[in-house]
């Protein structure tokens, strides 16, 4: 560890963010301080264990940018996270956000799960967020049998099945009165809200008359929803005085690990509860705040939300523009208390599962950097491409850190229209890569694992001396049955590693994701069936353009008899030339 004594004896104790860096110049670690001398003296005058001892073992500089005030900090903190995506920050294991139902206010609404909630919905009806989508889906699939609402995207032609099994009014053909619409809706919103009682009378009534018409299967049904509702209303219900709409924050920390809890209370409901456990600096509070930013920056801001009290709630209530509490006593502190054993229980249950993945996959890390005799290893990126009808290439990247998947850096890449093999595909999508970091000046991962032997790392090598990178490249290479078998380098030495080995096991996981990354694209766009996705496959053709050519056109058919100077006019010359050139090959 470097000697900064000189260095720290001129930072100030003002407030500010700071960066540390490796050898390299990169920066591995943001962070912020109300007095920046103070925390960064505290790295390399105290004994550190754990994540905090590989930071300080990595770091041979670090610079900081003072502040006018702690919320400035704050901000630039995550603007500079969000830039640089360091190393030793959080890294959330579950990236994905959580499901709301939707209810929207068309003229003839429907009921559906989203989880882009980030789009303009200020008109539509939130309810959620649901941390288990299949409970979020059952309430929807329940509530579209119970009451006709709209089912599809846009009004059809004629009636359909629905309208004939009672399930829809037929919009598409019949005038509904608006104030039966209105009653829908507001009875749907009690139920989403937590009063679940003019859903059971009719789930009743419907059961009656199914067991009158002797039709004991449906009435059979009828009668286990009914059951399901009423034991997760039981389980839910909180005894508060009122109908409290919240999120509560409590975290529970032991050996390096950070256990944070949330609660999702709505209408005096548990409507929800969220863990996630992220290996820890010692910086518990600043923990917590970066982790809720993360967390938030994917849904919805609650109206309040309450935090243990060492958590600095006037700093969040100024980012978050949201009131910000912490309870001190009655029932709420009581929730709270509750919620930090919820915290503590989660992680005495995984802390010795997590310990024992962390310990694997750092031996594994260790075990590959002597292997390819690399100074670090954090980063790796993989890359793959599929195709649909023997043409039209797109590519997938996903990147992993320390053999841990970072989705937020997945990419996907239309490809030009000209390629037509799968190694012209991959020089395509390996120069768009990473010539956009040269471009950008962003970060290189330390090895690119690519799917094949020797042809595949040439293409790579290929593209990456083209741009002057230095990058070290292992192929995963497959036996005559398609399992992977060796491991080469971009020497084309073979590896000698155990193919029972946790190694082995990290690097073909790589391999896996990024099979499945990129075919998935195709498979979403194939299974949907729709135009629009079709055209998302097409280089040249973003959302608006997508957008005017489903305006004018709305169809494949009319689309497949458009003249090439009548796309043009929307697309252009060159873009029109490739769209007539997929749309007949479809």
């Amino acid at each position: 560890m470097k000697d900064f004594k000189e260095k720290l004896s001129l930072v100030p104790t003002k407030p500010g963010s700071y960066q540390m860096k490796n050898k390299d110049g990169i920066i591995i670690y943001v962070g912020k301080a109300k007095n920046l001398q103070k925390r960064l003296r505290s790295y390399f005058t105290r004994t550190v264990t754990g994540k905090t001892k590989m930071l300080v073992d990595d770091i041979d500089d670090f610079e900081y940018i003072v502040t006018s005030s702690e919320l400035e900090s704050l901000i630039l903190e995550i603007t500079l996270i969000k830039k640089y995506d360091p190393k030793y920050n959080i890294l959330l294991r579950d990236d994905k956000s959580y499901p709301y139902i939707e209810l929207t206010n068309d003229k003839y609404p429907t009921l559906k799960v989203v989880r882009n909630v980030k789009r303009k919905r200020n008109k539509n009806h939130l309810y959620g967020p649901y941390p288990n989508v299949n409970a979020a889906r059952k309430t929807v699939n329940m509530i579209n049998r119970i009451y006709p609402l709209r089912k599809c995207d846009k009004l059809k032609k004629d009636l359909c099945l629905y309208y004939h099994i009672g399930e829809c009014l037929g919009y598409c053909k019949k005038e509904i009165a608006p104030e039966i619409i209105e009653e829908m809706k507001k009875e749907i919103i009690t139920f989403l809200k937590g009063d679940p009682k003019h859903i059971t009378e009719k789930i009743k009534v419907d059961m009656e008359k199914a067991s009158s018409n002797m039709n004991y299967e449906k009435a059979l049904e009828l009668k286990k929803m009914l059951e399901d509702i009423e034991t997760t209303l039981r389980r839910q219900k909180i005894d508060l005085n009122k109908e409290y709409n919240f999120d509560m924050v409590n975290y529970y920390s032991d050996n390096n690990y950070l256990s944070i809890e949330l609660f999702f209370i709505r209408d005096g409901l548990l409507f929800g509860r969220h863990n996630e456990i992220i290996t820890s600096l010692g910086d518990i509070s600043n923990e917590v705040i970066e982790y809720l930013i993360k967390f938030y920056d994917k849904g919805i801001l609650p109206r309040e939300l309450l935090v243990p009290s060492d958590i600095d709630r006037d700093l969040l209530s100024e980012y978050f523009n949201i009131k910000v509490n912490s309870p001190q006593k009655g029932k709420l502190k009581s929730l709270l208390d509750l919620c930090r054993e919820n915290a503590k229980e989660q992680l005495e249950l995984q802390e010795e599962t997590l310990k024992k993945d962390d310990e694997e996959r750092l031996k594994a890390i260790n075990e590959l950097k002597e292997l390819l005799h690399l100074d670090k290893l954090h980063r790796m990126e993989s890359f793959d491409n599929s195709h649909l009808f023997g043409t039209f290439y797109v590519g997938g990247m996903v990147v992993f850190d320390d053999f841990l998947p970072n989705k937020d850096l997945y990419r996907k890449y239309k490809i030009s229209t000209e390629v037509k093999d799968d190694l012209g595909a991959m020089k395509e999508v390996i120069y768009r890569r990473y010539f956009k970091t040269i471009m950008e000046e962003s970060y290189t991962p330390d090895l690119i694992v690519m799917d094949g032997g020797k042809l595949q790392i040439n293409a790579c090598k290929e593209i990456l001396n083209s741009l002057n990178l230095n990058i070290p490249v292992i192929g995963l290479v497959k036996d005559k049955t398609h399992r992977t078998n060796k491991i080469m380098t971009d020497n084309y030495e073979i590896l000698e590693v155990d193919k029972d080995s946790k190694l082995f096991l990290f690097l073909t996981r790589i391999q896996e994701e990024v099979h499945r990354y990129a075919i998935t694209y195709h498979r979403n766009i194939k299974a949907k069936g729709a135009l629009s996705s079709m055209l998302d496959v097409v280089p040249g053709i973003g959302e608006v353009r997508k957008k005017e050519l489903l305006k004018k056109y709305g169809s494949l058919k009319k689309m497949k008899e458009a003249s090439l100077e009548e796309l043009s006019t929307i697309v252009g010359k060159d873009t029109a030339s490739k769209l007539k050139s997929y749309l007949q090959e479809m």
